[in-house]
């Protein structure tokens, strides 16, 4: 890449876009090859090694410890002192003028868990500029800003470019990439299967130098039919985090069958805590959530289970699947004490053949690319990962689907096929609750969208009538917050 360029590196989930760059920052020594720098060949044992040559890089989930202010975070590892004294004011003073310098205004003094996730993203990269980095690596840069934040952070990207800071973007979004990349290279099973300039192709043709075929960027789903008795009632609905404060604050909403409703905000302001008392793994404080007009908000997992409302969990490997197990055994997870799974309910017989035949049926009607439904499901790429879960909770022909982040860290290929299986449910009739930090995919496939912002549902609009500016206004809090609630 040549000085004052931003280069987007693309391919599908295990392609190498992460290796690669964990090569050239010295997370991971190269089998074979050479690398160069400026001309010259280097090799890096340690991130120490990389960042002394001038290489920077912002990792997805960032690297901040929140209970130190901004500065310390920034200097952590290369503070400025003598004799093991730390001379902090002229640490602030070097903060504050590269804050300045780049326009990324940030104040030096500020708690890390004070800051926004965008101010937390600039943060990083001060920390690179601080090290003097001059070739600056940003991996999935995006995933958690709002549309505001996004124009923010791609200003603050050309005006390091214009200081002649080049940059690495590795990213899914290939509208993104089409607006603040040079260059583009695509990786596809480890090598480089095409490099082009950006201005010069469409996200299409971006998208299937990717995967190797045509893929379908936009999604069609057919007009819905109204419904008038909700599948799900949310009223009053009160819960607390893990520091026991209230994330979720009387909270009112409705489901109805054949319907999307999309939960769009910034991460933290109280998606996870909603969606894990709608599921029985957090404890409601007050409130009620009904099923089909029972009263579910304090039944156990198994009995949500057993009434038919099924689960895609944002952690897939946390939540999600017991890596160590086969693909077989995560095929029956929920179900694995009952039949066909067990040969009698006197004991946990396992019918493993039967076990093994619905799940090879699952793997085939559902795409998972797999030797075998006896491998660990910790071998298989995210998205095949991704595509375990909902062939085993869409094929319970559930009434009812939570599904939260779906399409987490997957490549377009992947997206594309889960955002066809959600759909396919919609037609089914079934009641989907999506909690999701991607814009486009709120607007995709909602029929409507609640805004939820610190705990609360601030704003309802259905995705033809707005746009994502006007929803990113309300997430973070703009155009009248909570006072302009629905």
């Amino acid at each position: 890449m040549n000085e004052g360029e931003i280069l987007s590196l693309l391919g599908e989930n295990g392609a190498g876009k992460s290796t690669l760059m964990n090569v050239l920052y010295g997370l991971y020594k190269p089998t074979s090859g050479e690398i160069f720098l400026n001309g010259e060949q280097v090799s890096f044992s340690s991130p120490k090694d990389a960042i002394a040559r001038g290489l920077g890089m912002v990792h997805q989930h960032f690297m901040l410890v929140e209970t130190l202010t901004v500065t310390e975070n920034i200097i952590l590892g290369s503070e400025p002192g003598r004799a093991g004294v730390i001379d902090y004011k002229s640490a602030r003073e070097q903060v504050s003028a590269l804050s300045h310098k780049y326009g990324l205004n940030v104040d030096p003094d500020a708690l890390i868990e004070s800051l926004p996730v965008g101010l937390q993203q600039r943060v990083e990269i001060l920390k690179a500029l601080y090290r003097k980095a001059n070739v600056l690596i940003l991996d999935e840069p995006t995933a958690v800003l709002t549309p505001q934040e996004v124009d923010e952070l791609f200003a603050v990207i050309k005006t390091l470019v214009a200081s002649g800071v080049s940059v690495i973007i590795i990213t899914h979004k290939l509208e993104e990439v089409k607006e603040i990349s040079d260059r583009s290279y695509i990786l596809r099973r480890g090598e480089i299967s095409g490099e082009c300039r950006t201005a010069d192709v469409s996200k299409a043709e971006l998208a299937n130098l990717m995967v190797g075929r045509d893929v379908v960027l936009t999604v069609h789903k057919e007009a819905k039919m109204e419904a008038a008795e909700p599948v799900m009632k949310i009223r009053g609905l009160n819960v607390r985090d893990d520091k026991n404060l209230l994330a979720v604050k009387d909270l009112d909403l409705d489901i109805r069958p054949g319907e999307i409703v999309g939960i769009a905000g910034v991460d933290g302001n109280g998606q996870t805590e909603l969606a894990e008392a709608i599921r029985s793994l957090r404890s409601v404080e007050s409130g009620s959530i009904l099923f089909r007009g029972e009263e579910v908000t304090h039944l156990k997992t198994r009995e949500l289970i057993d009434r038919k409302m099924a689960y895609v969990p944002a952690d897939r490997h946390r939540f999600g699947l017991v890596l160590p197990m086969t693909v077989a055994e995560n095929s029956i997870l929920g179900y694995h004490d009952r039949p066909p799974a067990i040969k009698s309910k006197r004991a946990l017989n396992l019918n493993l053949k039967k076990i093994a035949e619905d799940s090879e049926q699952l793997v085939e009607q559902f795409d998972i690319r797999t030797p075998g439904v006896q491998v660990p499901a910790g071998h298989l790429s995210g998205g095949n990962q991704q595509k375990v879960i909902l062939a085993r909770e869409f094929s319970r022909e559930p009434e009812f689907l939570l599904v939260t982040q779906p399409t987490r860290g997957l490549d377009v290929g992947a997206i594309e096929y889960i955002h066809s299986q959600i759909l396919a449910m919609r037609r089914k009739g079934v009641a989907i609750l999506l909690i999701s930090l991607e814009l486009e995919e709120i607007f995709s496939l909602s029929d409507r969208i609640e805004v939820i912002f610190e705990g609360r549902l601030v704003k309802q609009f259905k995705p033809e009538e707005t746009d994502e500016k006007e929803v990113g206004l309300y997430m973070t809090g703009g155009s009248g917050g909570s006072d302009d609630a629905e």
